[in-house]
């Protein structure tokens, strides 16, 4: 800290002096919350030695914050955003902050009443979240008085955005098939325009190779279907595993290939994406899956708004946490060659 003014000081240096976190030292310092006397005097003692002298921003960190963070989503079905909102309100809540949702649909008139209720409440924070990783909130989220952090949705280069290893988790679902002995691998995915479709297609391309065989579709179990119809009624070797690029896909797959007397996962192996646990596990056999790890997601969101909003230093840009591949019964895990 040497060379270091005393109005450069920050909450941030006296917490890691005092080695607490810097919710803890906000505590401290305004005499709120429960901790020990020691840890209480210690924070104090760090904020003098280091001669911390909060500027305004800072007062409103110790004394004025609302303890609230909102997070704001137009994911209206909650599908991707209950999982994140999970996440977030686990890593807050031993810090005393709640959390409260407000969904937008894809109404920027109604994303702006949010927004303005949200700074209305003195929010320290807002999480943006969303449906697909590609597209951002039909609201402006730019040039607001408190942080803003991207989870799960698009976010402008100077800020902080989380999503999922779309192609970690695809190259490691279908490195498990190919352990398998699988080599006749189909991937039968969603609509090509959606970034994580094509980050998906490229990381199983990675793999089996670049001829490797794509289906671009929507979103549903009727897609699933049709491509297993398909695929079975041009003749020559049919595909002995399909890599699916979500789980509904899967299910129309897996459907399909028990309607055709085809074993799953003796004949042909099957693996979603998304590791939706009412789909996947209503699934028969169970789905062997990809987790996006949405609720972990939701936690780290939930430590970076808090440090943001406690003024510590974030770099900005994208961050990837990865996926994990979820085995159950669809792909056969005695199965390898």
């Amino acid at each position: 800290m040497a060379g270091r003014r005393a109005n450069q000081v920050r909450i941030y240096d006296v917490a890691k002096v005092a080695g607490v976190s810097i919710a803890t030292a906000s505590k401290a310092l305004n005499d709120t919350g429960r901790m020990a006397d020691a840890t209480r005097e210690r924070v104090k003692q760090a904020a003098a030695d280091l001669g911390f002298r909060p500027n305004a921003m800072a007062r409103a960190l110790i004394s004025q914050r609302s303890f609230t963070i909102g997070l704001l989503t137009n994911d209206t079905y909650g599908r991707f955003t209950l999982p994140v909102m999970a996440g977030v309100s686990e890593a807050l809540v031993d810090e005393g902050v709640s959390v409260f949702l407000c969904t937008i649909e894809d109404d920027p008139a109604l994303g702006k009443v949010h927004v303005d209720a949200m700074l209305s409440k003195q929010v320290d924070g807002i999480i943006a979240s969303g449906k697909r990783i590609d597209r951002r909130l039909p609201v402006d989220l730019s040039n607001l008085p408190v942080p803003v952090l991207y989870a799960f949705t698009d976010g402008p280069e100077e800020a902080v955005t989380l999503v999922s290893d779309d192609a970690q988790g695809s190259r490691e679902a279908v490195e498990w098939l190919v352990g398998l002995g699988r080599r006749r691998i189909v991937h039968v995915t969603g609509p090509d325009t959606f970034a994580s479709v094509q980050e998906r297609a490229g990381a199983f391309r990675s793999v089996v190779g670049t001829a490797g065989r794509v289906l671009f579709g929507s979103w549903s179990e009727a897609w699933g279907h049709e491509a297993v119809g398909q695929l079975w009624n041009e003749g020559g070797d049919a595909p002995d595993a399909i890599f699916c690029g979500n789980d509904q896909i899967a299910r129309g797959v897996v459907d399909a290939l028990r309607e055709r007397g085809i074993v799953v996962p003796g004949e042909v192996s099957v693996v979603g994406f998304d590791n939706w646990e009412l789909m996947a596990a209503a699934t028969r056999p169970p789905l062997t899956t990809v987790d996006m790890n949405l609720k972990e997601l939701g936690r780290e969101a939930g430590r970076l708004i808090l440090a943001l909003a406690e003024g510590a230093p974030v770099e900005p840009g994208i961050r990837k946490l990865p996926c994990q591949l979820v085995i159950r019964q669809s792909c056969g895990g005695g199965l390898r060659g």
